[in-house]
C-alpha cells in the first residue's frame, strides 16, 4: 500500500467496505488478529478515509504523543464526530485553537470543584439502585447510562428535577442510542452519511440532533438572562470565563463543549463502569479486598468524598478494567507533513494512531495480560505510553479526574449497598458503538440483597 509513492507498513488486502464490516462484527478479534499477522504496527483502510497505521509499541506512541502537534494534528483526525459535537468541539480543534479552548474549560475541572460534586454523585447512586428489581436481572450497562447522564446533566448544566431535565434526558438518550447503534455507524463514514431525506439514517440522526440543539440553546439562553453569581455548574462556569482578549464564549461553541462533555462524559464513564462490574462479579477475592479497604477507611460509615484519595485497590481496580476494556480504544494524529514514526516513515495524509487496545495487553509491558489482575497497579506508576486509557500528550482528556473520581464514588457506593452477581447464563461479549467497545447485552445482572 502507497501514498505519494510511499510504501506504507502492511496491513489487511481487500475493499476497504469489506475490511470495516470484519472489524465491526468482532473488533477485538479483528484487531487482535491483525497484530497477530502483521505485528506491532500495520495498516488500516476505511471507506472513504485516509489510511490509518495503527502502532502498538510504547516507543512508537511516544513518538505520536510527543511530536509537533501542528504536524501530528488530533482534531481533523476525529473528523468524522464533526455532526453530532459540532466545529467548536475542543476534540476537533488543532493548534492556537485548541489551546485558547483548552485553557477555557481546564479550571472548571481542578479537583477542588470535582469534590463538590461528590455528594451529589452519592445521591445519584443511591436514587439508582433503589429502583433495581430484587432478584430478577436487569442490564446494569443501561442502568449506569442513566445514572452518568443525571450527574452530566445535573454538575455540567446545574438542572435539578423537572421537566427541563427530563425533556433534555429524553432528547439525549434518543440521539447517543441511535448514533451509536448500527444504523448510526453510517454516520462516522464520509461518503455514507449524506441526508437523502427524513427517512434516511442521516436524516434521522439531523432531527434527533435539532431536537437536543433546541434545549441545549433554550438553557444557554435562560443561563446567560440569569446570571446567578453562585452557581457552581460547569455551564456557569464557562458562561463567566473569558478568553484573553476578554471576550466570552459565544453560544455556538458552549453548545458544541456542552455536547462534548455531555457524550464523551456520559457514554464512556457508564461503559467503564458496566465493564467494571463484569470482571467483579464472579471474583470474590477481589470483592472481599474492596469491602476491606471500604471498613479499614471509613469503618462501619458510608465513604465521604474525602475517603476516595484513600482508596488505593478500588483505584487499581478501575485501573485494571481500563487496561483490559479501554473504551476508547484507538486514537488518532492526521500527519500534516512526512513524519518519523516508530521507525516508519510516514507521508502526509495518514493517520498515526496509538493502538491503546494492543499496547495495553502487550506480555512485555504486562505479565499475563489477558488476566484480571488489579494488584499490578498497587505502587505502580504507568508509562504514559504504555497506559493512556484516556489519551496521552497535550490532548488527554480533561474530563479524566472528573470521570475516575464519578467512577470511585459509584462503585464504592454501589459495592457497600448491594449483593449482585451475574445473570444466570448471561454470556457477554465485545460489541462496537460507535467509536467505543462495549460489552454486549448491557452486562446482565441479579439484586439479591439491597442495605439502606
Amino acid at each position: 500500500m502507497h501514498v505519494d509513492g510511499v510504501a506504507l507498513p502492511p496491513g489487511p488486502r481487500g475493499p476497504a467496505l469489506l475490511t470495516m464490516i470484519r472489524s465491526g462484527l468482532r473488533p477485538d478479534a479483528y484487531v487482535e488478529a491483525c497484530a497477530r499477522r502483521y505485528g506491532d504496527t500495520y495498516t488500516f483502510r476505511l471507506p472513504a478515509h485516509p489510511p490509518i497505521v495503527n502502532f502498538g509499541h510504547p516507543d512508537a506512541i511516544r513518538d505520536i504523543l510527543t511530536g509537533d502537534p501542528e504536524t501530528l494534528r488530533a482534531g481533523e483526525s476525529n473528523f468524522e464526530l464533526q455532526p453530532i459535537l459540532g466545529d467548536h468541539s475542543l476534540l476537533l480543534l488543532d493548534g492556537a485553537r485548541h489551546l485558547r479552548e483548552r485553557r477555557l474549560m481546564l479550571p472548571p475541572f481542578h479537583g477542588e470543584r470535582m469534590q463538590a460534586y461528590g455528594r451529589l454523585m452519592r445521591d445519584l447512586t443511591d436514587r439508582v439502585i433503589d429502583e433495581w428489581p430484587v432478584g430478577r436481572p436487569f442490564p446494569i450497562h443501561t442502568a449506569m447510562q442513566r445514572l452518568t447522564l443525571d450527574v452530566i446533566l445535573r454538575a455540567v448544566f446545574g438542572l435539578d428535577e423537572g421537566a427541563t431535565l427530563d425533556r433534555l434526558r429524553t432528547a439525549l438518550l434518543r440521539l447517543v442510542r441511535f448514533a451509536t447503534g448500527p444504523v448510526g455507524l453510517l454516520l462516522f463514514i464520509p461518503g455514507l452519511n449524506a441526508n437523502l431525506g427524513p427517512l434516511s439514517p442521516a436524516g434521522h440522526f439531523v432531527r434527533l440532533k435539532e431536537a437536543v440543539d433546541r434545549l441545549l440553546y433554550a438553557e444557554i439562553a435562560a443561563r446567560r438572562a440569569d446570571g446567578d453569581p453562585a452557581r457552581n455548574d460547569i455551564l456557569s462556569l464557562l458562561l463567566e470565563a473569558r478568553y484573553e482578549d476578554g471576550s466570552a464564549m459565544p453560544d455556538e461553541a458552549l453548545r458544541d463543549e456542552m455536547m462534548t462533555l455531555l457524550l464523551a462524559g456520559h457514554e464512556t464513564t457508564a461503559t467503564s463502569l458496566a465493564w467494571t462490574f463484569h470482571y467483579l462479579l464472579g471474583r470474590e477475592d477481589v470483592l472481599a479486598e474492596l469491602a476491606a479497604e471500604r471498613r479499614q477507611v471509613a469503618g462501619d460509615g458510608p465513604i465521604e468524598p474525602e475517603h476516595l484519595g484513600r482508596l488505593e485497590y478500588l483505584d487499581a481496580v478501575i485501573k485494571e478494567t481500563q487496561r483490559l476494556c479501554p473504551v476508547v480504544p484507538f486514537i488518532g494524529r492526521l500527519l500534516k507533513a512526512p513524519a518519523r514514526i516508530g521507525g516508519y516513515d510516514l507521508p502526509a495524509g495518514v493517520i498515526a494512531s496509538p493502538a491503546i487496545w494492543l499496547v495495553h495487553r502487550r506480555p512485555d509491558v504486562w505479565p499475563d495480560p489477558l488476566r484480571f489482575t488489579p494488584t499490578r497497579f498497587l505502587g505502580l506508576r504507568p508509562s504514559p505510553y504504555a497506559f493512556l486509557p484516556f489519551g496521552g500528550g497535550v490532548r488527554r482528556c480533561i474530563g479524566a479526574a472528573f470521570a475516575t473520581y464519578e467512577m470511585k464514588v459509584v462503585l464504592s457506593r454501589i459495592l457497600a449497598r448491594t449483593e449482585l452477581r451475574a445473570a444466570p447464563g448471561a454470556r457477554v461479549r465485545l460489541v462496537r458503538r460507535a467509536v467505543m467497545f462495549a460489552p454486549s447485552n448491557g452486562v446482565p445482572v441479579v439484586l439479591d440483597r439491597r442495605a439502606a
